[in-house]
């Protein structure tokens, strides 16, 4: 069994058992988050499409750790104008496990 979800504008495809790094989240580690924006679910040969999501169908997930993905290099230059600016940027998640799919 899978199910879709939706947060922080993306999609993941999750089920139970797997643990996804999502975009930040607002809470603690060791707390337990419900993703109630579900866009799809599956089980064995059924599956269930959202329009856009699913009506009483929850993911409950189980917040591992906060933390910073690896660093990203933005480089900006222009030929021969002297021109360059060099930045660097580390997107911070939240790694989550899956516990239940409801519904």
């Amino acid at each position: 069994m899978y199910a879709i979800i939706k947060t922080g504008g993306k999609q993941y495809r999750v089920q139970e058992g797997d643990t996804v790094k999502v975009e930040k989240l607002a809470v603690e580690a060791g707390s337990e988050v419900v993703f109630d924006e579900v866009l799809a679910v599956s089980g064995g040969e059924k599956i269930s499409i959202g329009t856009p999501n699913l009506k009483g169908v929850t993911v409950v997930a189980t917040v591992l750790s906060q933390g910073k993905n690896d660093k990203i290099i933005v480089f900006k230059y222009k030929p021969k104008k002297g021109y360059a600016k060099k930045k660097g940027h580390r997107q911070p998640y939240t790694e989550v496990k899956i516990e239940k799919i409801n519904g």
